[in-house]
């Protein structure tokens, strides 16, 4: 199978021009190890059965062996053999050389390592593949020039329909499914990951005995309010309903599927436009892909066809899976607003030059206008505090965007970009 361009190769090789070594870590199946060995010389795989035991030997008793080969060399797998990380911190003391190594490695399994390796080995966070990258969006709207030129926009067609984005929802980004036959295998590949998660990985990420039970009421229980503010509470009075735990068990549960990058919620973005007793600053409850809630709740794309206030939030947790990801050449940070008044922007997209875009996203065109409505309105608080405030002005919204599940985008006369998520790349 041709390998399929990721957009983190080019943060790659800013990695490696700046770093003697990168660390690329993320989900399970997300493809770390694939886009890794485009850029490396020579590698080696500790889980290749035939050589095992003798690279672990070696990187027991004489790990700097294994640091020759042609560069940028891969090790997959590190953490089998975690006094590899010292030994390459010391090389690249030694050499000062950058672009020297790429580490890999199953994101089960957490080491503690003796030094934090800050300046000498970087971390590159790595997402499941987006709707561009997949090759499901067509890409006519760029993220990043839509920031640079926004009225050279006219409009935009989309090729993928609404059963499309329902089966790339319950298929997710995992680089696997591209290559299987049939969509029955496709969704295969997402329900073993989550069966992994709850059963293996739980306990794998830092040797501590788990409950299997207890991790896959949490993952249902956030898959049920996924994209909503639902507080820790709610989670934790769900598995409660059925386990006799406690709150710090539960929370530390959460934090173990954070550090399996399974779970990641939303911060809430606070500014100043109204009281800040009025600001909603709960998170908002997400997955790294919104495959792993379709699979956590034993669903499938035809249960959708009667369920579309669930559908609704699947479509927003993609979305953000696909900003986060068109996002990151330019260091962007997604977060959300709503307030008490109910007046809410589902996303908001920040730029490392401090540009930023308000996002709303609706599955469907009858949504369009109460989200438009929404931005516009957070636009004119904004505008409404700076007259107000003469020294902390807070910057206008560069960009009001309503990402859909349509078929066409146009620009509002409000100045509301609607864009169908089947058109966007970074």
């Amino acid at each position: 199978m041709d390998y399929k361009p990721r957009i983190v190769d080019s943060l790659l090789d800013l990695k490696l021009e700046a770093f003697g070594a990168t660390l690329l870590k993320g989900p399970k199946g997300c493809g770390k190890t694939t886009s890794a060995k485009q850029k490396a010389k020579s590698f080696v795989e500790f889980q290749d059965e035939e050589v095992r035991d003798n690279l672990l030997a070696v990187a027991e008793t004489a790990p700097k062996r294994l640091l020759i080969g042609e560069k940028p060399r891969l090790f997959d797998e590190w953490q089998d053999a975690p006094k590899l990380w010292g030994t390459i911190r010391k090389d690249i003391d030694d050499t000062g050389l950058s672009g020297q190594y790429i580490l890999t490695g199953s994101s089960s399994q957490d080491i503690d390592t003796p030094h934090t390796g800050t300046l000498r080995i970087s971390q590159l966070l790595m997402y499941p593949m987006s709707l561009y990258e997949s090759g499901e969006s067509n890409g006519t709207v760029s993220l990043i020039d839509l920031f640079n030129n926004p009225d050279s926009f006219e409009s935009c067609e989309s090729n993928l329909t609404v059963d499309d984005l329902i089966f790339a929802i319950c298929r997710g980004g995992w680089p696997r499914c591209l290559s299987l036959p049939t969509e029955r295998a496709k969704f295969e590949i997402v329900k073993d990951l989550y069966r992994q998660t709850y059963s293996v990985d739980i306990i794998n990420i830092d040797k501590v005995k788990r409950n299997p039970r207890i991790a896959q009421a949490i993952l249902q229980s956030y898959s049920r309010n996924i994209c909503t503010l639902a507080e820790t509470k709610t989670i934790v009075g769900d598995v409660k309903a059925n386990f006799d735990v406690s709150d710090p068990t539960i929370y530390d549960y959460i934090s173990a599927l954070e550090k399996l990058y399974i779970i990641e919620d939303i911060d809430a973005w606070c500014p100043a436009i109204r009281s800040k007793t009025v600001i909603r600053a709960s998170k908002k409850r997400n997955f790294v892909d919104p495959s792993i809630a379709v699979a956590a709740l034993g669903l499938s794309p035809t249960y959708f066809n009667e369920d579309f206030k669930t559908l609704g939030f699947l479509f927003e947790s993609l979305c953000i899976r696909d900003l986060k990801i068109y996002s990151a050449a330019f260091d962007g940070q997604m977060s959300y607003y709503r307030d008490r008044y109910g007046l809410e922007a589902d996303g908001v997209l920040h730029l490392n030059d401090g540009r930023y875009a308000l996002l709303e996203f609706k599955l469907g065109s009858s949504e369009i206008e109460v989200g438009a409505k929404h931005l516009c309105e957070i636009e004119r608080l904004v505008k409404e505090y700076n007259e107000k405030e003469q020294q902390c002005k807070l910057r206008p919204p560069d960009l009001k965007i309503v990402v859909t599940g349509t078929q066409y985008g146009y620009k509002r006369p409000d100045g509301v970009f609607v864009i169908p998520v089947g058109c966007l790349k970074n």
